[in-house]
């Protein structure tokens, strides 16, 4: 086992952090973080109990798990996690972090793009999807990528812009009625052209209301709003409707061919 201080000098080599990460001999990784002193552990408190204590026998995928703050949480329940990001520098953090806790055997980590695992033919009991959504430039096709991916259930928190209102949507309307488009409670998201934050790939902030309506369009119920910004979700069973329009769509998108 590595002295406290072997550690201090291992986490300032892999510096910056983003995950604030408890290591042994309480040393941390990030513990003035800008969000708030300790994240996302405050985070994981809101979700954890929202999430099965013993996820003994279930595979679980951790898309965006930067330092892997999450995946290991989730291993620590007993569960398989596939943790994915495409940032090689975070994914250092993470292998680092994964020998440190003795969590190495419980969590495979690779360097891969969201829109990839249409390619992929796993399925997992849990998706975890937390802080990625608004930084791609296509969140809608990566949350139909993601509805296949997802057996059981799926966990995601995304950027949203005010307003918790939530209109009642008709089914259809004419075309001279699109005032209705500006009225309270319509999905709707903003585009962000340029910086938020200092980050550049920061590209939507949708309200509540389009959040839900999103994740619906991609094939999945919401069982509830868990935190802040972060929604349950579980798969709907049919293929009705749009649906075989959509996975034609998604194919093309992806090269998958037909």
């Amino acid at each position: 086992m590595s002295s406290a201080q072997e550690l201090r000098a291992r986490v300032e080599e892999l510096g910056p952090w983003f995950h604030n990460l408890h290591l042994p001999g309480g040393v941390q990784t990030a513990p003035d973080h800008w969000l708030q002193a300790d994240f996302p552990a405050f985070k994981w408190a809101e979700i954890a109990p929202h999430v099965p204590a013993d996820l003994d026998g279930w595979t679980v995928l951790d898309i965006g798990c930067n330092a892997g703050y999450y995946s290991f949480e989730l291993a620590r329940r007993g569960a398989r996690v596939t943790a994915v990001d495409v940032d090689p520098h975070y994914l250092r953090q993470a292998r680092w972090a994964a020998g440190v806790l003795g969590l190495e055997d419980r969590v495979e980590f690779r360097q891969m793009q969201v829109y990839e695992l249409a390619r992929v033919e796993e399925q997992y009991d849990l998706v975890w999807f937390m802080g990625v959504l608004y930084h791609l430039r296509h969140p809608l096709l990566a949350l139909d990528i993601i509805r296949r991916r997802t057996r059981r259930m799926m966990v995601m928190q995304t950027l949203t812009m005010p307003g918790e209102e939530v209109a009642e949507i008709p089914g259809d309307f004419p075309l001279d009625e699109r005032e209705r488009l500006r009225g309270a409670g319509w999905p709707v998201m903003a585009f962000l052209e340029h910086r938020v934050a200092q980050d550049p790939t920061n590209w939507w902030a949708p309200n509540h209301a389009c959040v839900e309506a999103m994740l619906r369009s991609a094939g999945f119920s919401v069982r509830e709003r868990i935190a802040h910004e972060t929604y349950l979700c579980e798969p709907e069973r049919g293929e009705e409707g749009m649906r075989p329009m959509i996975e034609a769509e998604l194919r093309a998108a992806a090269g998958l061919g037909r």
